[in-house]
């Protein structure tokens, strides 16, 4: 094999090439294999590859390539999000910057905008995935609008509507006014940030009292309806039954009893405003009270609000708390801390706002997805994650599934003016009630609506697919901890609905790639780091292997350029290896190892199949981490730096005389070297691919067998026994340091042992230890340093080591230093004035001093006595 010196990593492009060329990703469903399925957490077609898409996908084809050379039929089923209100957003901006908006194109022509944006970047993420060499079954490549997918939603949505889990209904929902748009409670992030507490008081109608209250949000008092007390409060129980006054509006409202208000909190007395408040809406329900909605879908104060109308919520706030003042009505301003919730997708205040929406109900459907966790039939990687699993679904409530946006899944629903409501899965030509006109309903489907399905209608559903009958359920799912509120559980729960099982067996949640402070990368901060910029400057290998190596995968990682580096030595230390190994060969056949092996050959075998075994259990338990890590520490330390050196007499050893030894390293060493290519496959799959063709010209890795443990070939004697060796490099080693003994400096090393290992590794150990000889003999030598190793003593006569000459010289120079050092620690202790006065630590410490200086004269004087 003629290797390049060092390996080009802009090979990398053509390797992928060749694989897809190939079909070498393509899953058979006619296949007899066993079935192993990923299905990818769709990226949106808003995004560019970064930091947490590398590290999900390196986990992602990992596995799958262990799978696959398991000998599974393996589908990793790509595909790609809509993302709808990410997506609108940026198409809105991009064109605005053309003077165009989406009103003054219309439904349709802002739809066809938005379909030539997915054409123009859905597929730069794939490509980029590409580039990071995922594993895909791109020929099965599926969109969340996708004719097929659109089907799926289709029918999942009039089932649940016939079934009655989805239902229409004026209720509270989370508003994005910016987005103007209702989210999921999911997509709402809750923040702690600093707020103030306002306290008023409004009159009680037809008296002189006044009734006070605090409130974080002034604004909300124009649609108040009630104000709410303890009904265990004495402070207030003349008042329940009476009437306040909210000033700015004119309205009388109820002073009414709830168990729901805190007497210790604020004033004890609580302003309630259904339409602004979950809380609230829930004590208006108990009470029938009216719910006033007092805002527009832009935030901004609405009709209802008299001289507030048109505000913004901010200054409807201001304008309110000064009239209260000015009216006398406004006690004192308190600063807290408060949670707020914002919509994840651009940061602005979520507003409760009255609605009406489509919802799915619940409770019944969350039924089975607990239980798919209880039974066993789903499992976390960790059970901190099992946890928030649990309890999203122990307190969900109704899903409001309807957003306000024109890309997306459309409702299939449709109104007549007579109030007809018709749900189909095709567009009615009339009302059935009254032969009227039908419009469709305007809202389209949450996104995660339509992910929830992915596990199944990707492979066909609600068609009877091969696919379907041969990969569903699907096995793994790798995600990130943000979004298993949000995908995870309702994949579950749609899976359970519709498929009767859970649509994976095993959820592996993984960290968050953080800057080098430990920040999460964002847009804001500037602190992103471009995967494919790495990738273009070390490869993708070694992004792949820096990604996963070090931490276990639940653990957050920071990203450090330095921790590149040693991945990159790694991969060079393995090319240079093979590089080595194949130049040495003089015949491909690794059946010869099992001629006539020696020793070190029985230590490695076993080794290698002691990694194998524990690499598979890793791997099958998920832990690619340690997995990663005991491959490459196995290639490094006990392949390159132990067996190739000790084997190189035998392989530069020339003359039929010694062909069988020389043939059976050579073997051993491709034999090793095979298997640690397929094991490391998984991880670097470029440089593999690209070694393993060197070695077997024509054949893939990533398509031959993985290894497989030979328990016959686990020798734990020749473990012990090149353990003593490699204990008698490391003693020598050790003194050559602490002597101070140039690398180019060849010693003698003289070894007392009935052990024949050290005789039979004598070239071996020379080579390893700088020694220009290795004997083994019955007497220590005169004038030599020892070392007491496992089996034996190790002498290195002193006239190999050191010019004695020179050592004495060096030697009495540092007795002259110790024995001044010495004088002046005693004249110091024999000083009164510093005994009496000095802190008693610091004369400790001189006395301490003193104790080491002499140990070591002691030895320096043993030393010069010796000769």
């Amino acid at each position: 094999m003629d290797i390049p010196k060092t390996y080009d990593k802009s090979r990398e492009r053509e390797i992928y090439e060749r694989w897809e060329k190939n079909g070498s990703f393509r899953a058979d469903a006619k296949s007899e294999k066993p079935p192993y399925t990923i299905v990818i957490p769709p990226p949106n077609i808003t995004a560019k590859l970064h930091m947490g898409h590398a590290f999900n996908n390196t986990i992602q084809d990992i596995l799958v390539r262990f799978k696959r050379m398991r000998g599974f039929e393996t589908l990793w089923m790509p595909g790609t999000d809509h993302a709808a209100i990410a997506t609108e957003v940026l198409v809105i901006r991009a064109l605005a910057e053309q003077g165009l908006s989406k009103d003054s194109l219309g439904r349709d022509g802002f739809l066809e905008k938005l379909w030539e944006w997915n054409e123009l970047y859905g597929g730069t993420i794939i490509r980029q995935l590409k580039t990071l060499g995922c594993s895909c079954d791109w020929e099965k490549q599926r969109f969340t609008m996708d004719e097929g997918l659109s089907a799926a939603v289709l029918e999942v949505f009039v089932s649940l509507y016939e079934d009655g889990k989805i239902y229409r209904g004026e209720r509270l929902v989370n508003w994005c006014v910016n987005c103007q748009t209702s989210i999921s409670d999911a997509e709402v992030e809750h923040e702690e940030r600093e707020a103030h507490l306002y306290y008023f008081k409004y009159p009680v109608a037809d008296s002189d009292e006044f009734i006070s209250f605090a409130t974080t949000r002034p604004e909300t008092m124009l649609g108040d309806t009630a104000i709410a007390v303890s009904p265990d409060d004495e402070r207030y129980a003349a008042l329940v039954g009476k009437f306040a006054v909210v000033p700015m509006v004119d309205r009388k409202i109820p002073i009414i009893a709830d168990t729901y208000v805190d007497p210790e909190y604020g004033t004890g007395a609580v302003k309630i405003t259904p339409a602004h408040d979950p809380n609230d809406f829930e004590v208006g329900e108990r009470h029938k009270l009216p719910r006033i909605n007092i805002m527009n879908d832009d935030g901004t104060i609405n009709e209802i609000g008299a001289d507030y109308v048109g505000l913004s919520r901010e200054d409807a706030r201001k304008k309110i708390i000064a009239d209260m003042q000015e009216r006398g009505l406004y006690i004192k301003t308190d600063a807290l801390n408060h949670s707020v919730g914002e919509h994840d997708r651009c940061g602005t205040i979520v507003e409760p706002l009255l609605k009406l929406q489509w919802f799915v109900k619940m409770e019944e459907l969350a039924r089975p997805a607990l239980d798919a966790l209880t039974s066993g039939r789903l499992r976390f990687n960790r059970e901190r994650f099992a946890k928030i699993y649990t309890h999203w679904l122990e307190n969900i409530r109704d899903w409001c599934i309807s957003r306000q946006l024109w890309w997306g899944h459309r409702i299939p629903a449709w109104h007549c003016g007579c109030g007809k409501l018709i749900v189909a899965r095709e567009a009615p030509a009339s009302c059935e009630a009254c032969g009227g006109n039908l419009t469709q309903d305007p809202d389209v489907l949450d996104t995660w609506f339509s992910s929830a399905l992915w596990a199944f209608a990707t492979l066909g559903w609600p068609e009877k697919t091969p696919e379907l009958a041969k990969f569903y359920p699907t096995d793994t799912l790798v995600t990130d901890r943000g979004i298993i509120f949000h995908w995870v559980v309702r994949m579950v729960f749609m899976g359970e609905k519709f498929m009767g099982k859970s649509p994976f067996h095993d959820v592996i949640v993984h960290g968050t790639v953080l800057d080098e402070q430990g920040r999460k990368m964002s847009k804001s901060l500037g602190n992103g780091i471009d995967p494919l910029e790495i990738i273009d400057e070390f490869g993708a290998d070694v992004l792949r292997l820096m990604l996963v190596s070090g931490n276990a995968i639940d653990s957050d990682t920071r990203f450090f350029r330095e921790r590149l580096e040693p991945a990159r030595n790694f991969l060079n230390k393995l090319w240079n290896a093979t590089r080595f190994v194949m130049m040495n060969l003089e015949e491909t056949n690794d059946a010869i190892a099992t001629v006539c092996p020696e020793t070190a050959d029985k230590w490695i075998l076993s080794a290698l199949n002691r990694l194998v075994q524990d690499v598979t259990e890793k791997l099958e338990a998920h832990e690619l981490g340690l997995a990663a890590q005991k491959i490459t520490d196995f290639i490094w330390d006990e392949f390159c730096d132990w067996y190739v050196e000790m084997v190189k007499p035998r392989l530069y050893s020339k003359g039929d005389a010694f062909r069988t030894v020389r043939l059976t390293a050579q073997a051993t060493l491709q034999m090793v070297l095979h298997t640690c290519i397929r094991l490391l496959h998984p991880f670097t799959p470029f440089i593999t691919e690209d070694l393993f063709d060197g070695m077997y010209p024509g054949e893939s890795v990533m398509l031959s067998q993985w290894p497989q443990v030979n328990q016959d070939d686990i020798d734990p004697a020749a473990e012990k026994a090149i353990e003593r060796v490699k204990e008698a490099v490391r003693g020598i080693r050790a003194v050559r340091t602490e002597k101070q003994v140039p690398p180019s400096q060849k010693i003698s090393v003289e070894i007392i042992s009935d052990d024949e290992i050290f005789a039979a590794n004598a070239p071996a150990i020379a080579l390893l230890a700088g020694a220009k000889s290795v004997a083994i003999t019955a007497s220590p030598p005169a004038n030599a340093v020892s070392v007491v190793i496992s089996g034996g003593t190790v002498y290195l006569p002193l006239d190999s080591l050191v010019d004695t000459e020179k050592e004495k010289a060096r030697l009495s120079k540092e007795k002259k230093r110790l024995e001044g050092e010495i004088s002046r620690i005693d004249a110091k202790l024999g000083n009164e004035g510093f005994t009496a006065k000095a802190p008693p630590a610091l004369v400790e410490a001189e006395k301490e001093k003193r104790v080491n200086f002499a140990a070591m004269l002691a030895k320096i004087e043993s030393e010069l006595s010796s000769g």
